[in-house]
């Protein structure tokens, strides 16, 4: 993916920006984290010491789980205030996942994703394609940037 492919508008920044100051970051951090266990559980080895992730049910109402998709979603939302340097953004934890954790860049896409669809599933009507679109380029974007020490 090239930066052009994430570049957005001042439209689409400021719908992005909009929707995202409805977010409960709490909630949907922790049910995007739960629902990136639960779906791709090749994941969980990450958080193994986050008690039991035995089943969708426990994952979910994992208090461990809940706190770190909470402190991924606080992360984002800063990001999203420096959607023209999201490298230069994520570079401290693009380290620390990278260099420190290991963990596959391919994760981070996604997380993206699954963002989206709780996004998508929390705000129904008013997440419209357009409004997906815009969100699916600020994801990559994030994810790009939290690659970035890979390459």
């Amino acid at each position: 993916t090239t930066q052009t492919d994430t570049m957005l508008t001042a439209e689409e920044k400021s719908s992005v920006t909009a929707l995202f100051g409805k977010v409960k970051v709490d909630e949907v951090g922790g049910e995007a984290l739960g629902r990136l266990l639960v779906v791709y559980p090749w994941t969980q080895r990450f958080f193994e010491h986050f008690g039991d992730l035995s089943t969708a049910d426990a994952v979910l109402s994992n208090a461990q789980v809940k706190a770190h998709g909470k402190k991924v979603l606080e992360s984002f939302s800063d990001g999203l205030k420096h959607l023209d340097d999201l490298k230069g953004a994520f570079a401290k934890l693009s380290e620390l996942h990278c260099d420190k954790l290991h963990v596959d860049p391919e994760n981070f896409r996604l997380l993206g994703n699954v963002l989206v669809v709780v996004l998508a599933r929390r705000f129904g009507g008013e997440f419209t394609p357009e409004l997906q679109a815009s969100f699916q380029k600020v994801v990559t974007g994030v994810a790009n940037a939290l690659a970035h020490r890979y390459h």
